[in-house]
């Protein structure tokens, strides 16, 4: 189980990661798939501190798994798993891409609860 839990846990953090980095180079393209029916003029520079900080929200749960504790991981990949749920609301109360929204923001926090359930249960 708690294979299982750091494999997910990785593929969530390298994709946040690479999104993270899409941010900063391609802004405006990435932004387009986050769900929103249309991206702001102007936003490049608040698209590029969303995307270093979803680098280092991917490096959290490196971190940890290199620590190798896998409870305080699963604790950290419940509690973050906020944040998709959050980008998943917001874009449904904006009245964005409701495919995206559940395909996409609430898939990523099912999977991390999933993991945290893994990890703390294992």
């Amino acid at each position: 189980m708690i294979v299982t839990g750091y494999v997910l846990t990785a593929l969530v953090a390298l994709g946040i990661i690479y999104i993270g980095l899409s941010y900063l180079f391609a802004p405006n393209k990435t932004a387009a798939g986050f769900g929103f029916n249309a991206v702001p003029e102007n936003a490049e520079t608040f698209l590029n501190v969303k995307g270093g900080r979803d680098v280092g929200a991917g490096l959290i749960p490196i971190a940890l798994m290199i620590y190798g504790d896998p409870h305080a991981l699963g604790w950290m990949m419940l509690t973050a798993a906020v944040w998709p749920v959050f980008d998943m609301l917001i874009i449904l109360r904006h009245r964005g891409k409701k495919a995206v929204a559940f395909g996409v923001h609430g898939l990523t926090a099912a999977v991390m609860v999933v993991a945290a359930l893994l990890l703390l249960l294992g």
